[in-house]
């Protein structure tokens, strides 16, 4: 099981990646083509061309972690990027990327809002 912390950013690259390449050239792709510090401790996720296999990235203060998952069965959902050649995913997507269920399926309503904040409920508790 994977626990990505709230405040920790989640950039997938979505052209497929040569998975010969190892720590320093998935560092090179992060930094040459998604245009990120790769040292600020996002996850940075790669497929490879036959989308049945992933790796992530990620700076842990004194070195990366790269964990790498290969299906024995089926392939992961290809990402719509927009022509970026990446996406922002959040923890829910990432998890279900992982686990084989359809985005699409699982998008948030419309009215949804993940990050919300609500006005003097810190006083009302501090003075209570």
């Amino acid at each position: 099981m994977l626990n990505v912390p709230t405040q920790v950013s989640i950039l997938a690259y979505t052209e497929p990646v040569d998975f010969r390449k190892q720590h320093d050239g998935l560092v090179a792709i992060v930094r040459e083509l998604l245009r990120v510090d790769p040292f600020d401790g996002s996850v940075f996720v790669f497929f490879n061309r036959r989308r049945d296999r992933i790796k992530l990235l990620v700076w842990d203060r004194n070195g990366f972690w790269l964990l790498y998952k290969r299906l024995e069965k089926g392939t992961y959902q290809s990402l719509r990027d927009e022509g970026q050649g990446r996406l922002e995913l959040s923890r829910a997507e990432l998890s279900m990327l992982l686990d084989g269920l359809a985005l699409e399926k699982g998008m948030k309503r419309k009215h949804f809002s993940e990050f919300l904040r609500i006005e003097g409920r810190d006083e009302e508790a501090a003075t209570s």
